[in-house]
């Protein structure tokens, strides 16, 4: 691929976390329905039989919540809410219209911000109500009320994360680029001009600095092989 014109968006280990979570995600989304419904537990052949499944689809679930952890501790720095995002709100009719120039808009936008947090607070609810309900090895360890209401807050709260995992994944292939982006690691400076345009000004003073320093070395290295050519 031709990086030149190009800005890295998301670094490879980000990108190999990512799709290594989707993909376990899946899995235990689909195992976790045919478990709460029985009627489709066609879904749970993916991991195999009824009771391959009820112990492994805590394990899995465990793996996804620490590869969510990762991609917490890298970006949430970059998620969280300013001033600038009053504006991306006020201006939400022309954002979904596709025009967002002249907005500043940072790494992410308010509603990319908003998935974030949703994300990482439902993980954590499934992690800690998963915990209790988990039969073989911790839910002897809790009162009978208390597993029921974790059963509760498990299935609503794998309800609302497998809905917003789907919001996610549509509005990715709404914003054009988007999953090349994250497939490749690389945009284009149109593309995180008109999304981004607050982030591609940022990228763009590090790349024009980045020149402004190739050059003084060049000049310098040009300059000292100048002094050091003997003189005829």
């Amino acid at each position: 691929m031709n990086k030149k014109g190009m800005i890295l968006r998301t670094p490879l280990i980000v990108r190999f976390c990512h799709w290594c979570m989707v993909c376990l995600f899946i899995l235990t989304a689909l195992s976790g329905l045919s478990l709460f419904f029985p009627s489709i537990k066609l879904f749970g052949l993916f991991l195999g039989t009824p009771q391959l499944v009820r112990a492994l689809h805590p394990i899995i679930g465990c793996v996804v919540f620490v590869l969510l952890m990762f991609m917490f501790i890298k970006l949430a720095h970059h998620n969280i809410p300013n001033k600038n995002d009053l504006l991306w709100i006020k201006n939400f009719k022309h954002v979904i219209m596709g025009k967002e120039e002249g907005i500043p808009i940072g790494k992410y936008n308010v509603g990319q911000k908003f998935l974030f947090w949703c994300i990482m607070s439902l993980i954590f609810v499934l992690f800690v109500t998963g915990l209790i309900m988990w039969r073989r090895y911790v839910s002897d360890y809790f009162p009978i009320q208390i597993v029921r209401i974790a059963i509760f807050l498990h299935s609503f709260a794998a309800i609302c994360l497998i809905l917003l995992a789907i919001g996610h994944a549509y509005m990715a292939l709404w914003v054009k680029g988007s999953i090349k982006g994250m497939i490749t690691g690389y945009v284009s400076r149109a593309w995180a001009l008109k999304n981004h345009s607050s982030w591609y000004e940022e990228e763009m003073k590090k790349v024009y600095q980045q020149e402004l320093n190739a050059e003084s070395e060049t000049k310098v290295e040009q300059s000292s092989q100048t002094e050091q050519k003997p003189a005829l």
